[in-house]
């Protein structure tokens, strides 16, 4: 003490107690901000909601009657609310009156299994990925005409993944195998039958050390389109470089098949990951452990098939084979994996029901923010469902939302695309009845649920 000036001491003392302060009121911002934005995210996620006080107010005070869309917007334009837009809770009382309820319409209608459905990012493209060696890209904006009629190289059994370049001109699609081939979908030639008529050019992601021939479950490109990376069933995430023309980066990413792996944001440097170990994990690529996850979310009991990011950094959902979608941010994450007790059930989606007794079992360090149940095809939903789509013979593999508008699409082993939409359009001959479909052997309608 007797080294340091006294005014000097002061000044580090009451700067250490402004620090103390200021880092007191980051903290407080920080849970502020964080409650701000999990509310944000639950008005997105909760179709049930009700308007803002401020905007019902403005328009019906004190008054519970429905107020219509054309309602909302005109007091929007004249500011009515006072905050110069819509609220979150304005936009999930908006988009409940427009749900893809009406239908559904055919797209296509094949004779092997449909996979997969997705939405290009400006929904003007449709791609449906079949079983049969087929992948079709669809005009959604020329009454869904065929633009691209893909036939694929070298299947394993069906294409598994694909993805469109952020440019959409070219398509990647994966198979049970460790070969992504790529395809320029932006030429004049519509028939596209691999290395006939049009190069499906292969990229290769095994190496020697891989000891057999793994199989790639999920694709997807970084933002700027130089990369691709797959999961697989060897247990691992593996990037490539598109311009360099090779495998830049492997992770032992799990300890079980990697169904599921995408980009967090337009960065590029964080990964999401999904497993049939049952968890979510988060990778950095700017880390200098490569290799080692920087957190993990458990919740899930099952496989995990699906994930999809906000393309915030912060928040995406995983699909799961426990019969539940969970919203998850990042933010909540564990460095470490948290045990829990292993399943106590065994079945197979593809010639099974989901066992009854498991469907209320619960994660004992559940991390995520929100559960959402009812999407089997025998749903006995904890929460509540919104709507219900029936109308598929079998498995429903995929769907997918239009960008913009109320527009959805499923993808069924019943050979079917079709399309479901918010208004009615009963003079258009595409529209499919029922009793029409390819029952389940087990004579099942299948459906999805909001």
């Amino acid at each position: 003490m007797s080294h340091v000036r006294p005014s000097l001491w002061l000044d580090q003392t009451w700067a250490g107690k402004g620090r103390h302060i200021m880092e007191g009121h980051a903290i407080k911002n920080n849970l502020v901000l964080q409650m701000v934005m999990n509310e944000e995210v639950s008005h997105l996620t909760r179709l049930k909601s009700e308007p803002c006080e401020k905007t019902r107010a403005s328009l019906y005070a004190g008054k519970k009657r429905p107020i219509s869309t054309f309602k909302l917007l005109s007091g929007r334009e004249s500011n009515r609310s006072g905050i110069g837009r819509f609220s979150s809770a304005d936009c999930s009382y908006a988009l409940r009156k427009h749900l893809p309820v009406k239908g559904p319409w055919c797209v296509d209608d094949m004779d092997s299994e449909a996979y997969i459905s997705q939405f290009s990012a400006d929904g003007s493209l449709l791609i449906g990925g079949f079983r049969g060696s087929h992948i079709r890209i669809y005009n959604a904006e020329k009454k869904w005409t065929i633009h691209k009629d893909i036939t694929c190289k070298k299947l394993r059994w069906t294409v598994s993944d694909i993805a469109l370049s952020p440019d959409q001109r070219y398509l990647a699609y994966s198979s049970l195998s460790p070969i992504v081939h790529m395809v320029d979908v932006q030429n004049s030639m519509r028939e596209s039958h691999a290395n006939i008529t049009q190069i499906h050019e292969g990229l290769e992601f095994s190496n020697d050390d891989d000891g057999f021939s793994f199989a790639i479950f999920s694709v997807k490109f970084s933002k700027d389109g130089r990369e691709l990376v797959v999961g697989n069933n060897n247990e691992s995430i593996c990037i490539y470089d598109i311009g360099a023309n090779k495998v830049t980066e492997r992770i032992h990413a799990h300890s079980a098949d990697v169904n599921a792996v995408t980009f967090a944001d337009e960065s590029s440097n964080v990964l999401y990951s999904g497993s049939d170990d049952s968890l979510c994990k988060v990778w950095d690529r700017r880390c200098n452990k490569r290799g080692k996850q920087v957190g993990v979310l458990t919740g899930h009991l099952d496989g995990i098939t699906f994930i999809d990011s906000r393309g915030d950094g912060h928040y995406f959902i995983s699909n799961c084979k426990d019969q539940t979608i969970k919203l998850w941010d990042i933010r909540k994450m564990s460095s470490t994996v948290k045990d829990c007790t292993p399943k106590a059930y065994e079945w197979d989606y593809r010639w099974m029901t989901y066992p009854s007794e498991a469907r209320y079992f619960k994660h004992p360090y559940d991390q995520s923010l929100s559960t959402f149940r009812g999407h089997s095809h025998r749903p006995e939903a904890t929460g509540k469902i919104v709507e219900k789509l029936r109308w598929h013979g079998s498995i429903i593999r995929d769907c997918s939302w239009h960008p913009y508008f109320p527009t959805l699409v499923s993808s069924s082993w019943d050979g079917y695309l079709v399309r479901w939409e918010a208004t009615e359009h009963d003079k258009d001959p595409s529209m499919l009845k029922i009793g029409k479909q390819r029952m389940h052997p087990d004579g099942y309608t299948f459906s999805f649920v909001f």
